[in-house]
Formats: C-alpha cells, structure tokens, sequence
C-alpha cells in the first residue's frame, strides 16, 4: 500500500514544486536548474559509482564481505535515476543519496533489518554449490558425442562384408 502512495504522493509534491518554483523565479530558470542538476548529477555518478566499484573489488580480492559496497552500489544507482528525473524532491533525494555519510547511515539502518545467514566465496569458474574435494582418482575433460557412423542399405558397414 505504501508503494501506492509513493506512486501518488511524489509526482504531486514535484508538481508542487514546480509550481511553487516556477512562480518564484520564472519558467526559464526553472527549467535551467532542472537540466543543471541532471548534468551535474550525472557527472557525480560517474565518479561515486567509480568509487564504489573500486570498492567492491577491493572487498573481492580480500574475500571480505562485499555487503556494504554492493548496498552503496545500489544507492549511487537509484540517486543516479532520481537525479535523472526532473524534480526537485527527486533531485533532492538523489543528492542525498551520493553523500556517502548518508549512505553508510542508510546502510546501518538496513543492516539492523536484514540478516544475512551465509556468505561464502569460490574460486573462478566453480560453483560453490557443487564444491566437492579433489580427488585424485577423477580425470577431468570434455567430451563430445559423435554419432555412429551410417550402414549400408542391408544394414552392415564396408568393413564388416562377409
């Protein structure tokens, strides 16, 4: 149900907004803030979602617990999407979400409502699912079926004629 409110409530206070804005300084530098802060936002991604993506490959060479970096990945995606959309409660909100003090707070507040029950890691190309030791008795290998080949029309080959 809240996500029909959300659906509802945010074009309305954008509309607002616009409105309220509009009236104060006029429809031409309203839109020039809108298309401002889609430019500067855009350049903001960019170099947050570089950072979190260094980070994440730093916490993958580390084998450490990648939560965190994954979460502030994601929160750099959806600022980048509001910032994207013209508004100003939008924007607002996207800007807010590039302010690293307010994803780690965001971060904490999920972290004390979610819990993860495992995390493991696995070496490239193996399914940590299928993990079974090695043993030395097992060969391993591709292989591909090939057909036999076709019998003469009495149903015996060229080589086996009596």
């Amino acid at each position: 149900m809240w996500l029909f409110f959300a659906f509802l409530g945010v074009p309305l206070i954008e509309i607002a907004l616009f409105i309220q804005v509009g009236g104060f300084i006029g429809l031409w530098p309203t839109l020039a803030i809108v298309v401002i802060t889609a430019i500067l936002g855009t350049v903001l991604v960019r170099a947050q979602g570089a950072m979190a993506l260094e980070d994440l490959r730093t916490s993958f060479s580390r084998q450490s617990d990648p939560s965190e970096a994954l979460v502030h990945g994601a929160m750099i995606l959806v600022a980048g999407a509001l910032l994207l959309t013209p508004g100003f409660f939008t924007d607002g909100v996207g800007f807010a979400l590039l302010v690293p003090g307010v994803r780690r707070a965001a971060y904490r507040y999920l972290r004390a409502r979610v819990e993860v029950r495992s995390f493991t890691t696995a070496a490239p190309g193996r399914d940590p699912r299928r993990h079974r030791p090695h043993d030395p008795g097992i060969i391993e290998g591709d292989y591909d079926e090939v057909d036999p080949p076709s019998t003469g029309t009495d149903g015996q080959s060229g080589w086996t004629r009596h």
